[in-house]
């Protein structure tokens, strides 16, 4: 049964952190320590993009089951353009996620020293206009996700830029999602159980029921249910190995509708935002402490952490 505890997620204005940094970043990285999750109104993504966005996005997942399929490539790890229905599969879970994905990443220039790692987007013919929209879409994430970083790096003590050369040109995934109808008697859920791989995520669409953590005080599953238009910030296992556990990767999934909703689409959209391929993910030493011992003594780079993850969640082959 679903927990209804008195702690709930907060809801922040990043508004506030022109106004006063330090406390914006103090109520922020609090809401990370106690949930691992906060829910941030007035993030600056502007609302026609956002519109725009979700109308290419249904038109997108409308379209032919082998057109989508055209632009999928087998054997990339789902790392550009269309991962098919049934294809991801949460860690350690028995049955694959009901979803199925777009991935954008970031457009580099030619001969970039990052494009080996980095792979170019796929762009679909259908609909007209998406390439613009979402190049756009994905800067105005990047934009608030370099807000939001900043505010991590005072709550953590650190100078407020000093997550910019980390991030500068990182492989950020911008994630469309489609969660297809399904039957009343389905097997398995929308997203299973899990963690994100990256730094932080920044989830819109998230006003449709569905999303839930594990709340590590009750132990119970709590819904998170953001305000329309506010847009739900996690905190991923780059960061939480970064930190020393100081701010946790929560455990989320997407729960199925009832089902008298189980013939209606959900779609949402996440940014997972990536530090560069070759940044070293190591542990903070102002995290370490007696009580709090260094869980990570061996760094690890950003392009190795994800490769692992991605073998375990199946779309990398061993």
């Amino acid at each position: 049964m679903l927990d209804t505890p008195a702690a709930q997620v907060p809801t922040l204005s990043l508004k506030d952190q022109d106004r006063d940094p330090d406390g914006f970043a103090a109520a922020l990285g609090g809401s990370f320590e106690r949930f691992g999750f906060a829910i941030v109104a007035d993030h600056g993504v502007p609302q026609p993009l956002i519109d725009r966005a979700w109308a290419e996005t249904a038109a997108l997942f409308a379209l032919p089951e082998e057109e989508k399929r055209g632009y999928h490539i087998p054997g990339g790890g789902g790392a550009r353009g269309y991962t098919p229905f049934k294809t991801e599969i949460a860690k350690d879970a028995r049955h694959v996620d009901l979803k199925e994905f777009w991935h954008v990443g970031r457009e580099l220039p030619p001969g970039h020293r990052y494009a080996g790692e980095m792979a170019a987007n796929v762009w679909p013919a259908r609909p007209e206009g998406f390439r613009d929209t979402f190049v756009e879409m994905f800067a105005a994430f990047d934009r608030a996700g370099d807000r939001l970083l900043s505010a991590i790096a005072r709550h953590l003590g650190l100078a407020p830029d000093w997550f910019d050369p980390a991030v500068k040109d990182g492989n950020s995934v911008l994630r469309l999602l489609h969660y297809p109808p399904i039957p009343a008697d389905a097997e398995g859920v929308r997203a299973g159980a899990h963690e994100d791989i990256n730094l932080i995520t920044l989830l819109l669409g998230a006003e449709e029921a569905g999303l839930e953590l594990l709340d590590r005080d009750s132990g119970r599953w709590l819904a998170i249910k953001p305000p329309e238009g506010a847009m739900v910030v996690n905190v991923g296992d780059m960061l939480q190995r970064l930190t020393n556990h100081v701010l946790p990767s929560t455990t989320h999934r997407v729960v199925n509708p009832p089902p008298e909703r189980r013939g209606h689409s959900r779609y949402s959209m996440p940014f997972f935002l990536h530090p560069a391929p070759d940044f070293l993910i190591e542990t903070l030493p102002q995290t370490i402490t007696a009580d709090r011992p260094n869980r990570y003594p061996a760094p690890i780079t950003a392009n190795g952490y994800l490769h692992e993850r991605l073998v375990e969640i199946g779309l990398i082959k061993k």
